[in-house]
């Protein structure tokens, strides 16, 4: 689809989700080279897997493309994903810094996208059936010393043991509003463009996942809350002030 919402700057931004829900993804401003088998490697880094899981590609793909058009003095969007990552639309909104942009669905390729050939692979590759918690940046992944596989948590047990050098951070709402999403973006940007360290935020209905709010002690929407590093801090009702999201993130 292609529509005249205008970023603030041009890109390219591809994303590779797993079946279990884990998202590694790149902006690109400079358009250069980088491609979906890139993310593949760093998947394969991240959950210990015996090889690149390039049978994901292009299941479990999406792309996004922004520039100025010559021609017409607009600016273009395209953005595109595959059946299996519609539900997403709101997170890859939030990642890629645009608002309530629509993606186009694109036709299944049965010979490469059948889901009885991928879950053939489901045995070899169980952690790709798992939930992580992972929302990955190429880019800072890249950029970071040491790598993220002893920075991103894989369980609650594991945050235990993680050194502080990253942010494990939960968002707890009720249903798929407006609202949330763009709580949900202001979040993201003040988290890419202000912390050091990498982080993951985990986004949660209550009304799905009860249980995960009597966990965190959470009784009210929104609540952002900060479980790692200890002490564990929550913010309760509106999160568009970004220095207190900002000095409940941070402060040690």
């Amino acid at each position: 689809m292609i529509t005249s919402t205008a970023p603030t700057e041009f890109f390219k931004g591809i994303a590779l989700f797993t079946p279990g829900g884990d998202l590694v993804y790149c902006l690109d401003r400079t358009k250069q080279v980088q491609w979906h088998s890139h993310l593949c490697v760093v998947l394969q880094e991240l959950l210990h897997l015996p090889e690149p899981p390039h049978f994901l590609i292009p299941s479990y793909t999406a792309t996004i493309d922004c520039w100025f058009s010559e021609i017409d003095s607009k600016v273009k969007t395209v953005a595109e994903l595959y059946p299996s990552l519609e539900r997403y639309q709101p997170l890859l909104n939030a990642v890629f810094g645009m608002t309530n942009l629509t993606w186009q669905t694109k036709t299944w390729q049965e010979e490469v996208c059948n889901p009885i050939i991928l879950e053939t692979y489901k045995d070899e590759f169980p952690q790709l059936w798992e939930n992580h918690d992972l929302i990955v940046s190429w880019n800072h992944y890249r950029n970071q010393e040491p790598q993220p596989q002893s920075v991103f948590s894989v369980s609650d047990s594991a945050e235990h043991k993680t050194a502080h050098q990253g942010y494990i951070l939960r968002l707890f709402v009720a249903g798929n509003s407006t609202k949330m999403r763009q709580t949900l973006e202001i979040i993201h940007g003040l988290l890419e463009k202000e912390l050091e360290h990498p982080y993951t935020l985990k986004v949660i209905d209550i009304s799905k996942y009860p249980d995960q709010a009597e966990t965190h002690h959470v009784s009210a929407t929104p609540t952002l809350v900060r479980v790692w590093p200890k002490p564990v801090r929550h913010i309760i009702g509106e999160l568009e002030d970004p220095s207190r999201i900002l000095q409940l993130v941070s402060r040690i």
